[in-house]
Parts: structure tokens; C-alpha cells; sequence
């Protein structure tokens, strides 16, 4: 293997980061990736086009704008160009900390106005880039182990919902639908303990087909908006104008510029790999220049997906080669309405059953992080202070 990266210990990878698998593996193992990611990126354009009152013929083209976006800004990521990108296994999407401020902006600018401080607040972020090397002594192992604790930690309710039946379902907790989140974890799990080669690396992706398989005779999928949705669609360049406000958006930027940093130290320790200060500074870089290109689309801001470092971790294939197709079969999704309402209309507990192992996994991985450094007195209490806080806010958001 590769040594490029600068491996820690890869001889409990499958496929370590500059790995290049063949292209069917790479195809599987990307569909499982865009699989734990799918649900995130196209709820964000829903939920802000609903809130902003939009038709569905514009809603539709968000969210295709939205695919596209975040398959163009995983490409310039994990493949990296000159110095843009961190060139690991990161796949890029728009984040929830965008709705608030895109609503408030949508609200009084409408399409426009998201569309130019998108653009704007994207050029803070680039600026944020080119200091990420002095920050980057602020995130000792204490600091990046704690992080990714508290990434699996915090997602642990968004899956318990997905098993539950979605958050505010009518159905929530009902049998049937906890029971799918059982089934599906429980062959998950087999499949990545007991399968071997590929079974094992892509136990994700078939542990959500054979749930989905399931799923439709119960009467838990609606292909109606499958139905519905067209064949082809083709985003326009500034389909809707633009209009220049940034006030809202710069706190949002540089919170999400954290949060890439924290990610992309996760997404290295899942890896086995020492991400270097510049190899962020070029992932945050990578973050803003998605935005811009989001922006262009008339899509949304975008900022890299925790959620994928629990596949990594799970399946162990960290192949930045792997991510690159993920971007690409993205791409290709963004230009194909009707097969992304396929991948959109996956039952809420199958996610359930793989959210809970995928970012339980994170946490372990945090946890393993914490176990090496020493744990004296002033270590566990700034362990149990992030913790604290970090989880408090999550269990109380009204705080």
C-alpha cells in the first residue's frame, strides 16, 4: 500500500486511502457511501423550500441543483486540484447549520438573495483556509479524539429517529417500523463480522437493499413522487438571479469551517492516516469553493459529511478513489430526477438500522483515540466538559 498519506497502522484496511480499487468496487462501495449520505443532502432544499412556500417543479430543481452541487465539490475534495482539496475519502454536502440563515435570507430576498450570500459567505470560508495552520495546534489528539466521540454521539438520536420512523411520523415507535431497524442492523452487522471481501467491505449498502426489498410489500414505499419525478433535468447557471446580502450567512460559515476541520480529523483517524495542517487548509479551501460552485448552480452552501466517516470506519475501504466515484455517480444523479426519488424514498427505519452501527462506530472510534493519550485529572475533565456541553446542547437545541 501506498504510504503517501502517511499511514499510522493500515493493516486493518481493506483498501487504505490512495488504494484504487477496480471500478466495480469502487461503483458498489461509492452507492453505499452516497447511500448514508443521501437522506442529508436532499433534506436540506426540502426543508428550506417548504418553509419559503416554493412549487414543486422549483423545489425539484433545487434538489437536483443540490445533487449536483455536492457531487462536483466531493470530486474537487477527495480528488483534489493543485492545492484544493484534502485528497481523503470526504464526501461533500449541504449542512443543516445553512437552513436557519437561508430561510431568513430566502424570507426577505427570496431565491436571489440565498443564492449571492451563498456565493459571498463562501469567499470567508476561502479566507478562513490560508489560518487553518495556526489553528491547528488547538486540536491535539484530546481535542480530535473528543471530536470524534462526540460526532458519533450526537448523530445517535438522528438514527434512533430513523428507526423510530422519522422524526414527527404518525407511526413513530411502532413495531413494524423498529422492527425493519432490527432486521437491517442485525444483517448488517453479520455481514461486516462474518462475510468475507467484498460482503464484509459493502455490508451497508446490501444490509439497505434487502431492508428496502422488505420494505415494499409492507407498504412502507411511496412511489408516487418516483412516479412523478422526470427522467432528465439540467440545472441553469443563475436559473433565479442573484442578489448580494452575506449578513446571515458568515456566522453559519464559520462554524461549518470547525466543523470541517473536526470532520476531516475524523475522517483521518478512521483512515489510519496523519492529516496534515495543510491537507485541511486545502479541505476547508474545498469546502468554499463547493459553496461557490453550489451557489452557481442555484444550489446551497456545502461543507463535508460526518455521517460517511461511520462507512469508513464500519467497512474499512478508505480510498479516496472510492469518494471520487461517489462524486461522480452524484453528478450523474443530479441530472437524473427520477432515479435520485428511488434513493430518496429509502424507508426511514432501514436508515435507522445502519445509522446506529455507522455512527456508534464513530464514537468507538473516538473513544479508541482517548484511550491512548493519559487520562489524568485535567484531561477527563475537559473530556467530560465537551462532553457535557457538546450533548447538552444537542438533547436541549432550545438552550
Amino acid at each position: 500500500m501506498s504510504n503517501e498519506q502517511g499511514y499510522l497502522d493500515n493493516s486493518k484496511l481493506v483498501y487504505g486511502v490512495d488504494d484504487n480499487p477496480s471500478i466495480s468496487k469502487k461503483i458498489i462501495f461509492g452507492i453505499q457511501h452516497i447511500f448514508a449520505a443521501f437522506g442529508g443532502i436532499i433534506v436540506v432544499p426540502l426543508v428550506i423550500a417548504s418553509a419559503l412556500g416554493l412549487d414543486v417543479k422549483t423545489t425539484t430543481a433545487l434538489i437536483s441543483a443540490t445533487i449536483l452541487a455536492s457531487g462536483l465539490a466531493t470530486i474537487i475534495q477527495a480528488r483534489g486540484v493543485g492545492k484544493i482539496g484534502s485528497r481523503v475519502a470526504c464526501i461533500m454536502g449541504t449542512d443543516f447549520t445553512f437552513v436557519s440563515p437561508s430561510i431568513s435570507v430566502g424570507t426577505v430576498l427570496g431565491l436571489p438573495g440565498i443564492i449571492g450570500a451563498t456565493i459571498l459567505g463562501a469567499f470567508l470560508e476561502i479566507i478562513l483556509s490560508f489560518f487553518i495552520k495556526p489553528l491547528m495546534k488547538l486540536f491535539p489528539p484530546l481535542v480530535t479524539g473528543t471530536v470524534v466521540c462526540l460526532i458519533g454521539l450526537t448523530l445517535l438520536p438522528v438514527a434512533i429517529d430513523w428507526a423510530a420512523g422519522g422524526s414527527g411520523a404518525v407511526n413513530y415507535g411502532d413495531l413494524k417500523n423498529i422492527s425493519i431497524a432490527v432486521i437491517v442492523l442485525i444483517i448488517t452487522l453479520i455481514l461486516n463480522i462474518y462475510g468475507k471481501g467484498m460482503i464484509s467491505s459493502a455490508s451497508i449498502l446490501i444490509g439497505m437493499i434487502i431492508g428496502y426489498i422488505i420494505c415494499i410489500p409492507l407498504g412502507m414505499v411511496d412511489f408516487t413522487s418516483i412516479k412523478e419525478a422526470s427522467w432528465v433535468s439540467i440545472p441553469r447557471i443563475f436559473e433565479y438571479g442573484v442578489k448580494f446580502d452575506l449578513k446571515a450567512f458568515l456566522p453559519a460559515y464559520f462554524v461549518t469551517t470547525i466543523e470541517t476541520v473536526g470532520c476531516l480529523k475524523a475522517v483521518g483517524e478512521s483512515s489510519n492516516i496523519r492529516v496534515k495542517e495543510e491537507q485541511v487548509g486545502e479541505g476547508v479551501l474545498a469546502d468554499g469553493i463547493g459553496s461557490i460552485i453550489g451557489g452557481v448552480l442555484g444550489s446551497f452552501p456545502n461543507t463535508s459529511f460526518s455521517q460517511n466517516v461511520g462507512v469508513i470506519s464500519l467497512t474499512k475501504v478508505a480510498s479516496r478513489h472510492v469518494a471520487v466515484m461517489a462524486g461522480f455517480i452524484l453528478v450523474i444523479l443530479g441530472f437524473l430526477p427520477k432515479i435520485s426519488a428511488l434513493i430518496t424514498e429509502i424507508p426511514q427505519p432501514v436508515l435507522g438500522g445502519v445509522g446506529i452501527v455507522m455512527f456508534g462506530t464513530v464514537a468507538a472510534s473516538g473513544i479508541k483515540t482517548l484511550s491512548k493519550i493519559e487520562l489524568n485529572d485535567t484531561n477527563l475533565l475537559i473530556i467530560a466538559t465537551s462532553i457535557g456541553l457538546g450533548l447538552g446542547v444537542t438533547f436541549r437545541p432550545e438552550f
